[in-house]
């Protein structure tokens, strides 16, 4: 490559995502890193793409919205560009409705959804025998039923957007000397390395376990339940997870911890009980101070760039990160919410 407009240090979601939306406004692209595409955390099993509640707005829920808007087109276009499937599909979710006050207050965010989610998605209250057996436990017999909450396959994502970059052109390397402007997207250990550096909490990781089983619930929606997401996934499998441990001493390792996610999941829904279990995985996310992604003016490179902290919501938020990154580092246009800041 003779020339590097771009150079993106981190094969992450959000380095690989960030890397698709600038070669997509024309720019040159070299990714880097030593250990390869989606080696951390963006290499895991869930993929819940699921919106935070319609309710006590701000701009991080606002920000979350308009990327789970975008997500269809921009995964689409991904596919189209590199001929591999990503694995998303806007499926929604099923939730259960506790008890008396659970429904009251489900019924307040419907309100709220219609409200703030333009028309495009909604938020519903439903009886529990009307969607079938693929629904978690609901002791209320209410369900909530939400169209904005999409599935990704973590893995299929990130492998479809190496085929994307690639066929435009797109270097994605180990080593390779800073080029062109510069943005960091080094999820756990850049997070780290700046508190290091600062003497402050800027972020750490926190460890998360998850699991996938054999059942084929391709085209069902996801489901959350007892705090543990249940997604289906295209190729036949259902992912469970995940824990969020703050203390860990094997962050790759699987322990019993998630041996109760499965008995959580397993309860919820009878439909998992006799699926097995083919791969048990754990990493770990990088989760920022403020819980928000950072993103902008990289706060100890002059000149260069940040985008980290995806933790829980990395891939819903990519779409609407990359966009607001190219714009910034291409178009000299900030459009980064102020909660978003390092």
């Amino acid at each position: 490559m003779a020339m590097v407009d771009v150079t993106v240090r981190g094969a992450g979601i959000f380095g690989l995502s960030i890397a698709w939306a600038c070669m997509e406004r024309g720019a040159s692209v070299r990714v880097v890193d030593p250990h390869g595409p989606g080696a951390g955390s963006s290499g895991g099993l869930v993929g819940a793409l699921a919106p935070h509640v319609p309710e006590n707005w701000n701009d991080k829920k606002a920000f979350q919205l308009d990327s789970l808007l975008m997500a269809e087109t921009f995964w689409a276009g991904v596919a189209a560009a590199g001929g591999a499937d990503p694995g998303y599909a806007r499926t929604g979710r099923l939730q259960p409705v506790m008890d008396a006050r659970g429904l009251e207050l489900a019924q307040e965010r419907a309100k709220g959804a219609q409200a703030l989610w333009q028309n495009r998605a909604v938020w519903e209250v439903k009886r529990a025998v009307s969607v079938g057996d693929w629904a978690p436990t609901s002791p209320s017999g209410w369900l909530i039923h939400d169209t904005l909450s999409a599935r990704m396959h973590p893995r299929r994502a990130c492998a479809a957007l190496v085929a994307a970059l690639q066929a435009r052109g797109a270097g994605i390397v180990a080593e390779a000397a800073d080029e062109g402007v510069v943005i960091w997207a080094t999820g756990v250990a850049g997070l780290e390395a700046i508190s290091r550096a600062t003497g402050t909490t800027f972020g750490n990781g926190v460890k998360g376990q998850a699991a996938l089983l054999r059942l084929d619930r391709r085209d069902a929606p996801q489901l959350f339940a007892d705090g543990v997401h249940i997604v289906p996934h295209a190729d036949g499998t259902v992912a469970v997870g995940s824990t969020s441990e703050r203390d860990y001493d094997a962050p790759g390792t699987t322990d019993a911890q998630l041996d109760t996610v499965l008995d959580k999941a397993r309860a919820a829904v009878p439909a998992l009980r006799d699926a097995p279990v083919i791969e048990r995985w754990a990493g770990v996310r990088p989760r920022s101070k403020s819980r928000a992604p950072v993103l902008g003016v990289h706060p100890l490179r002059p000149g260069q760039f940040i985008a980290n902290g995806g933790f829980k919501i990395g891939f819903g938020m990519a779409p609407k990160v990359a966009q607001v990154m190219a714009d910034l580092v291409l178009d000299g246009v900030d459009a980064i919410p102020d909660g978003f800041r390092a």
